[in-house]
């Protein structure tokens, strides 16, 4: 099933990379990431004074030599950065050829794959909710470890696309229920009428690291259409009769540049890292390229 989203030779060049977190992780759980709690890793971390009761073999001889004082050392705990994927799966993202939804579920393929081989926990949220595929999405809330990486590979493949998007209360669910903040990558089309603001402020506010991925088709960026033509909302099935000329469609392409523009910016003016790429782009350029020189992993 890993085959009809990444390929063998893509596998094997993501196993190198790891994911950066520009925050120290607080899970609880024990991983490959420094940590603010206080362990007995090897990387030295600060000393404090020694109270009775305390494991004498982290006492610092040497300190106590020069100050006559007892001081007891402290190391940085390796910790697991608990990694959220959240997945448009609405019916706007079945648009385009290739469709964005495809695109859209090998980077999440991706992403999940640096994380589970640096010992990081994933999550994967889909929205919206669809009872049909409730035991797939049930085992994506939770895997670990690199041995999972073929059934995280085999249920992604089994989601679909439907229905109408609820991207801000689905941000802000994820959120709320999510016991350790960490870094959360958000893969969606942002075409929701409601925005985007407020589910990322609520990601943001619970202490996210906060990555967005915007997946667009190439004919939504650049319509091959003309004429007399009936637009069909895929979501709210709203339709509207149009008369697509040059001016309109010089209009129309103006609108999407200044819609992703606002987008960015307001990802830049919160600290949330943006990308933008269209479902027919070259998997490879988008996670070996972009999201490397963004310090996105390394």
């Amino acid at each position: 099933m890993n085959q009809t989203l990444l390929s063998p030779s893509l596998l094997r060049r993501l196993e190198q990379f790891q994911l950066l977190a520009r925050r120290r992780s607080k899970s609880a759980a024990r991983g490959e990431r420094r940590s603010r709690a206080r362990g007995h890793s090897v990387e030295f971390a600060d000393h404090r004074s020694y109270v009775p009761g305390d494991d004498l073999r982290y006492l610092d001889w040497n300190l106590y030599g020069r100050l006559d004082r007892l001081f007891l050392k402290l190391y940085e705990e390796e910790r697991e950065l608990p990694v959220t994927l959240f997945l448009d799966a609405s019916e706007s993202m079945t648009f385009g050829t290739p469709r964005k939804f495809d695109f859209a579920r090998q980077v999440v393929a991706a992403i999940g794959y640096v994380a589970l081989c640096g010992f990081d926990r994933v999550r994967v949220r889909v929205f919206p909710e669809n009872p049909a595929e409730v035991a797939a999405r049930g085992a994506l809330q939770t895997v670990r470890g690199k041995s999972s990486a073929l059934t995280f590979f085999q249920h992604l493949g089994q989601l679909g696309a439907s229905q109408a998007a609820q991207f801000n209360e689905s941000l802000r669910r994820g959120a709320l229920e999510s016991r350790q903040p960490g870094l959360a990558v958000v893969i969606t089309d942002f075409l929701d009428p409601a925005g985007y603001e407020s589910g990322f402020k609520a990601l943001l506010g619970r202490g996210f690291q906060v990555d967005a991925i915007q997946v667009l088709a190439p004919e939504e960026v650049s319509p091959p259409l003309a004429g007399d033509l009936r637009l069909i909302d895929s979501e709210s099935g709203v339709q509207q009769e149009v008369t697509f000329g040059r001016y309109r469609l010089a209009a129309y392409q103006k609108t999407v540049q200044l819609f992703c523009q606002r987008l960015r910016e307001f990802c830049q003016t919160s600290g949330i890292a943006y990308f933008l790429a269209q479902s027919d782009t070259v998997l490879e350029d988008l996670l070996l390229k972009q999201l490397r020189a963004a310090e996105v992993w390394q």
